[in-house]
């Protein structure tokens, strides 16, 4: 029995934890298992082809809330291909709904509902000893009937993680080490907000930490880029997780760790641990989703703000750990002026990432119980975005979506990060304000109608500097837009508005050639001018730039030198003295 499990992901760069969870626990069974990988982004056809190729006896689809509407587009096309093959769903998607989904897609014979690996095992060896598969009766397993009635079962969880293999082995892991690893050291959550599947179940189960350590290592071994915890709080049980933080601290790899926290679980002893991590080791993510206290209430949660924010500040200043924080649009009792308030709040954190979605109304969510209370309109498909409700109609959902992508492309992506803080001081620290009125210009230049290069955001922020009269020192804004420049994607974007001043080539062969480089940069050795130019920079500002970035203006012409290693960036101003200008 040929069995392929199949995997759409959202991007390539991402990596299915699900079904090698499933594959790596059937391997005691007698039959060809094989794991199909691809993305969205493949067309439909070429997905469909390659699981013809395969022959495969039965599919198994793993289905997510990126996925489902091209999986539900497979489905018939699959059938129709291969009419003899088995056809087994499972995942969030179909875990809720199960029959609706099963009458609507007459070709799936199974869905597995909840935690999987148990009873997937167990689905699969039924279908090996048994020719009558109308005899299959298995928790967690919905199955059609011969007569074509549905028998949903109940969606069920794995009571000890322990019992779970590890998904990963060495021949895969070769294949996966620059893409995102998935991995998970628990399962469930101990707070019930609405919004989110977790409030679906209870309680949190834990793997021992010993396989932890063991699986982690696992990964460092092999010089993985980043391992994304899946747990929904890493953070809920001090016991658990500050042995995983001091494990990590003492490492010596490349290895990047992402965790999903909740800010008020950090105290003193914890700070002292982060304190010690090296840079860059983990990056955490916090979701704050909103400020307003009486949307908090509302969908059961709790964010004590001087403890998430004294936290928050203190893991900002020990300069190690990149940090996300979130926000969500859409929740109930938050209209535009409130959500104004919540993202204001959650800028003045300074975090790496403000990130801003938009709610979903998650299949199995409470919040589906409040659509009625709110007036909610959402998308009727995947990923059942809210489009509007009692607080915020679409037109201003649809002015936020804008927003967002500015958001995105300024502030996140991090090229502008130095020229948004000072335009956003202009602004007293409005700075929803400062994305509105940038909203506002890009609207009115219609420039949300089509993708623009990189390159091109640096002409569209001049021109909203130039118009707008609360910047009245112009040309300060833009040495401080060409130090951005200069600091972002190896210095190779060079917008030619922007006021460079080049230095004679025989200063610039005095400073290579003799002692001022070996005081600058480390181990200097000149090797070529082809490399040279690669690897360094020197430019000329008008003003001092370290102080200009604290927005304190000295006007005076220095030097600054960009060293380029390993894909980042540093800077600094050289001394007057050191070179002639």
């Amino acid at each position: 029995m040929k069995i392929l499990l199949t995997a759409i992901n959202a991007k390539y760069i991402h990596s299915s934890l699900s079904v090698r969870y499933l594959y790596k626990n059937c391997t005691d069974l007698d039959c060809d298992m094989k794991i199909l990988e691809v993305s969205i982004n493949n067309h439909l056809i070429d997905i469909a082809n390659q699981i013809f190729d395969e022959q495969p006896d039965i599919l198994a689809i793993s289905c997510y809330i990126w996925n489902i509407e091209l999986v539900k587009q497979l489905l018939p096309l699959v059938h129709r291909l291969l009419p003899q093959c088995k056809i087994i769903c499972g995942g969030p998607e179909v875990s809720y709904e199960t029959k609706e989904f099963m009458n609507d897609f007459p070709m799936v014979n199974y869905v597995v509902r909840g935690e999987g690996e148990e009873a997937f095992h167990s689905l699969i060896e039924a279908l090996i000893v048994k020719e009558d598969d109308g005899q299959i009766d298995i928790k967690g397993v919905a199955k059609r009937n011969e007569d074509g009635s549905i028998d949903e079962n109940i969606a069920v969880t794995v009571a000890d993680l322990d019992n779970i293999a590890f998904p990963y082995d060495e021949a895969d892991i070769e294949n996966l080490k620059d893409r995102i690893i998935y991995y998970e050291s628990s399962r469930g959550c101990p707070y019930s907000c609405k919004y989110c599947l977790s409030c679906a179940t209870r309680g949190v189960r834990y793997r021992s930490l010993d396989k932890v350590f063991a699986e982690l290592e696992f990964f460092i071994a092999h010089d993985v880029r980043q391992v994304k915890f899946v747990d929904r709080t890493f953070n809920a049980d001090k016991a658990h997780y500050l042995p995983i933080l001091k494990f990590i601290a003492k490492q010596n790899c490349r290895t990047n760790f992402h965790f999903e926290i909740v800010a008020h679980h950090i105290d003193e002893e914890i700070k002292e641990v982060l304190k010690t991590m090296p840079k860059g080791r983990i990056q955490f993510e916090i979701g704050i989703q909103s400020t307003n206290l009486k949307t908090l209430g509302q969908i059961s949660r709790a964010n004590p703000w001087q403890e998430m924010t004294d936290n928050i500040k203190s893991i900002m200043a020990y300069g190690n750990i990149h940090l996300h924080v979130d926000l969500i649009i859409g929740l109930p009792y938050e209209d535009l002026t409130s959500f104004a308030k919540s993202f204001n709040d959650v800028y003045l954190l300074q975090a790496d990432m403000l990130q801003v979605g938009f709610l979903k109304l998650l299949k199995g969510a409470a919040m589906n119980n409040l659509t009625k209370e709110h007036d909610y309109v959402y998308m009727p498909q995947a990923p059942y975005q809210v489009i509007s409700n009692k607080y915020m109609d679409y037109k201003t959902m649809r002015y936020l979506q804008i927003f967002v992508d500015i958001v995105e492309m300024y502030y996140n992506a991090g090229r502008f990060r130095h020229t948004i803080t000072y335009l956003i001081d202009l602004y007293e620290q409005d700075a929803y304000t400062f994305f509105a009125d940038f909203t506002a210009y890009w609207r009115r230049e219609k420039l949300h109608l089509a993708p623009h290069a990189p390159k091109n955001l640096y002409k569209f922020l001049a021109d909203f500097i130039q118009i707008n009269d609360r910047f009245v020192n112009k040309d300060v804004i833009y040495e401080i837009l060409k130090f951005d420049a200069l600091m972002s994607d190896n210095g190779k974007f060079r917008p030619e508005f922007l006021p460079w001043q080049e230095l004679s080539k025989q200063v610039i062969d005095d400073f290579y050639m003799g002692e001022q480089a070996q005081k600058y940069i480390k181990n200097y050795q000149f090797k070529s001018w082809r490399d040279l130019k690669k690897k360094f920079t020197l430019e000329i500002f008008n003003y001092d730039i370290e102080k200009a970035l604290q927005n304190k203006i000295e006007k005076c012409k220095n030097v600054v030198l960009f060293v380029y290693k390993d894909g980042k960036v540093s800077y600094q101003q050289i001394e007057q003295g050191d070179i002639e200008l």
